[in-house]
């Protein structure tokens, strides 16, 4: 890495560097006694089986049977490690099926793909962040929606937004199903509308919208699931702006 790309990554260098290491290929012979791919498989593992604030370098460390100190050789410190597992995580991204065209079901099937992986590792969807450098998978993924997008017509920072509002959307909301999951006392879907449904009837003369739109439905069983609505929403306002910039070449 020379000394210009060091400048620009800043104090992320650390991260690129570890993302980014050429990978060795395994060798024969009795396995390492550690290495950064056995720490980040372990890391990953006590998130998905017990939660993300489960995870610590001490408890991996523990869980091998080393000190502390001695994952410092490996990795230089817990936010390079959370880097490596979050990229680790995702994995390769998925390729499109040969069959489908056009950017809107390609770009669904992206953000369905995605909504995945925070299903499989629930903690990704909170360790992530949007100003963090990624590797070569979450790069990958990146990529894949950028190649959805790319006979949208719209402009290179149009796509790079489009892709960041649906993502976030994903993200947003599988973030609300871990909370929802994880809350003591949590109620079912059907336990939460009947009880709101309940408090509306009760006080209806305070709200009365609420009430117009729980004779017609609201709260109530729902006709399709609350992210597959909310990515509908996002994906017809791009709509609109793909419709404006095709109007525009047409002109």
């Amino acid at each position: 890495m020379s000394s210009k790309e060091a400048s620009v990554f800043g104090d992320r260098e650390r991260s690129v560097k570890l993302l980014w290491r050429p990978r060795q290929k395994p060798t024969r012979g009795p396995r390492p006694g550690l290495s950064v791919e056995m720490i980040v498989e372990r890391a990953i593992a006590i998130a998905d089986e017990e939660g993300f604030p489960a995870f610590s370098m001490q408890r991996v460390a523990g869980d091998f049977g080393f000190t502390t100190m001695s994952l410092y050789r490996y990795v230089p410190g817990k936010a390079e490690l959370v880097d490596l597992m979050i990229d680790t995580a995702l994995g390769p991204p998925p390729t499109f099926d040969p069959g489908l065209t056009g950017w809107r079901p390609r770009l669904e099937f992206w953000a369905r793909a995605m909504r995945q992986v925070y299903d499989q590792h629930p903690w990704v969807s909170r360790a992530v962040t949007d100003d963090r450098l990624m590797g070569p998978n979450e790069l990958g993924w990146v990529e894949m929606a950028m190649q959805a997008l790319a006979d949208s017509g719209l402009t290179g920072s149009e796509k790079t937004d489009a892709i960041r509002v649906v993502s976030s959307h994903v993200r947003s909301w599988a973030q609300y199903s871990v909370d929802m999951g994880s809350a003591k006392h949590a109620m079912t879907g059907e336990q939460w509308g009947l009880a709101i449904a309940t408090l509306i009837n009760d006080h209806q003369d305070r709200y009365p919208a609420l009430q117009e739109a729980l004779v017609s439905g609201a709260f109530g069983p729902a006709e399709g699931s609350g992210p597959e609505f909310g990515l509908r929403c996002v994906l017809d306002g791009i709509s609109v702006r793909v419709a404006e910039r095709e109007a525009k070449r047409s002109a």
